[in-house]
């Protein structure tokens, strides 16, 4: 994904706006960030996993469970390559750790953004995957992310990902990501 103005969001299901569904593209099309070490534009093996990503559906929900709660949800779709595997030929568990990674702050910012609560991604805090079934060649994969809570430092929920192509659960995840204050951010 590549940033630019003209990004048709209708192709993106969902309820969250355009400009929010915009601002996710573009987070996702960030061509990387400078090196500390050499100064340089730094692409490195993130960018590659999301020039691969599809952002499929952007919405705020009701939570079943509060009905007078909303819940940030977005889903990503990405095939599996080559380059994904391991040594037996299924994909590697840090690779699909990073997918999750990058995906389980969209559904903060969209909800965030949305309530006009928050509108930045933060940090990683905390994230707990739980394997379940391998992923091969070609397989095309799901990622939903939901939040379940929004505070002012501290946002949680969890992700699932899913083997469309086998209709099997590959992975599930819970995190915490935090706004990281000024101070730490050097």
């Amino acid at each position: 994904m590549k940033p630019a103005d003209n990004i048709d969001t209708s192709q993106v299901k969902g309820n969250a706006s355009p400009e929010v569904k915009l601002a996710l593209l573009n987070s996702l099309a960030q061509p990387g960030n400078v090196s500390h070490s050499t100064g340089k534009p730094f692409r490195g093996f993130k960018a590659e996993f999301v020039s691969r990503m599809q952002l499929a559906e952007a919405s705020v929900l009701s939570k079943a469970e509060e009905p007078n709660k909303l819940e940030g949800r977005t889903v990503f779709d990405v095939i599996v390559d080559e380059d994904m595997f391991n040594e037996v030929g299924t994909m590697h568990g840090g690779c699909l750790a990073m997918i999750i990674e990058i995906c389980s702050p969209m559904p903060i910012y969209v909800l965030g953004a949305s309530t006009g609560a928050y509108s930045t991604f933060g940090v990683q805090q905390a994230l707990n995957i739980v394997f379940h079934s391998p992923a091969v060649p070609g397989d095309k994969l799901r990622i939903v992310c939901t939040t379940f809570t929004l505070g002012s430092r501290a946002r949680s929920g969890r992700c699932e990902v899913w083997n469309v192509t086998r209709h099997r659960l590959v992975a599930s995840a819970v995190y915490t990501n935090m706004v990281p204050t000024e101070s730490s951010k050097l």
